[in-house]
């Protein structure tokens, strides 16, 4: 039988809800102490996009012969309303990313091209872990953010570190104490790796323990995972209203309840949420197709969420990520395969924006990564690291990133 103790460690993980009506007695009873935020936080929220973006459809190099040459079905124009959105003479969003182009503007968006892992596998699976691992080549029993969330200084809310996702995603693994919250409009407790029959009997689990062993409740993990719901019922958070509209998606519902969290200053410091279906292998399309949805609904939920936080953008910075590019030229599918490089947007009013960094060279066979792919010419951890440094303030970030002894990406001013 499973212990107390290695049952609290193992139940650290909460999913709360906005529309909760009622508590349990025994999670308000075990919720002692309220967090009381003194000072406002920085605030990192991280957007991974799962499944590869083709970062040279989103910003394409539009002038250079090699790339439209390699791309007929996808192939795109600058100008017009389903054009290309010239961005600087030698780069341009894809339309769907037509949101964005304010915000490049206005030089609170940079974008880092030819970016992602040195590590050459062509796995999902393993170029993400390798990318949340912050280790690439070799997998780490801690996530990057679960390292930088234990640099934090200050006193530690139970939201300072929060995924927005129904389990813990690798990246905010470790020691640090962390939430996976699915959705905050569903109140329950998971425990990772649970069959069905552990789950449904969760709860009764929790209160029982609660009466056996309150004090030892409050002495571990699940503390926080109290402390967060208390503070949640404080909230009054089912008559929350945006400021902005948001699109229909789970990526857009999620920052919501990230927007939600920050402008209730619970001590909300690192956020992590995902965006899904940019595995292009097959009819990726133009104007229309599976690209140009993911990327409207990124750009959109993304813009929205900016726009619905306006009072805290000195506070906060947006940073996506991607495991890996897809190749420069298309297959015979009307799809691009996987490849290297591919590009990550950062967003913040401290970011040196209206810029597309990195080095994207002239996409001539010669040039490419295994005769096929953008080149990977910035390593990922530079970008971390710079936004670890510059805006967690994180002393020594490069040590979040073992074995790494690269510079920075210098996107923020």
């Amino acid at each position: 039988m499973t212990s107390r103790r290695a049952f609290l460690k193992s139940s650290g993980v909460a999913l709360f809800s906005l529309g909760f009506t009622a508590i349990p007695e025994f999670v308000a009873k075990a919720a002692l102490a309220t967090y009381n935020q003194t000072t406002r936080k920085k605030v990192l929220v991280c957007v991974f996009q799962r499944g590869a973006m083709d970062g040279l459809m989103a910003v394409s190099p539009f002038t250079d012969s090699n790339f439209t040459n390699a791309r007929n079905r996808l192939r795109m124009s600058v100008g017009g309303e389903n054009g290309l959105i010239d961005l600087d003479g030698r780069f341009a969003f894809h339309p769907a990313f037509k949101p964005f182009k304010p915000l490049y503007d206005s030089k609170q968006l940079a974008i880092v091209h030819g970016i992602g892992s040195p590590d050459t596998t062509r796995s999902h699976f393993d170029a993400q872990d390798f990318m949340e691992n912050g280790t690439p080549g070799k997998k780490s029993d801690t996530g990057w953010l679960n390292r930088a969330t234990s640099k934090l200084k200050g006193t530690a809310s139970p939201f300072q570190s929060v995924a927005f996702t129904s389990a813990l995603p690798l990246s905010m693994v470790g020691p640090a104490t962390t939430l996976a919250v699915d959705d905050l409009r569903n109140f329950n407790v998971k425990v990772p790796g649970a069959t069905s029959l552990m789950q449904s009997s969760t709860a009764e689990s929790f209160e029982s323990l609660y009466e056996q062993t309150s004090q030892e409740l409050l002495r571990n993990n699940g503390k926080e995972s109290f402390e967060a719901v208390r503070m949640l019922q404080s909230l009054n958070a089912q008559n929350y209203r945006p400021a902005a509209q948001y699109p229909q998606s789970p990526l857009a519902n999620h920052l919501k309840q990230v927007a939600f969290l920050i402008k209730n200053s619970v001590g909300l410091e690192i956020a992590f949420v995902e965006s899904t279906g940019w595995d292009t292998h097959v009819q990726q399309g133009t104007v229309n197709g599976q690209f140009s949805r993911v990327a409207a609904d990124l750009s959109q939920s993304i813009a929205a969420f900016w726009n619905d936080i306006e009072q805290h953008h000195d506070d906060v910075a947006v940073l996506t990520m991607t495991e890996f590019g897809r190749t420069v030229k298309e297959n015979g599918s009307g799809g691009t395969d996987h490849g290297r490089g591919s590009c990550m947007f950062v967003l913040g009013n401290a970011i040196a924006g209206g810029k597309v960094y990195g080095n994207v060279p002239q996409l001539a066979p010669e040039n490419l990564a295994d005769g096929r792919d953008l080149p990977v010419t910035t390593d990922f951890r530079a970008l971390f690291t710079d936004v670890a440094a510059s805006h967690l303030r994180i002393n020594n970030a490069a040590s979040l990133f073992p074995s790494w002894s690269g510079s920075p990406t210098n996107v923020f001013k």
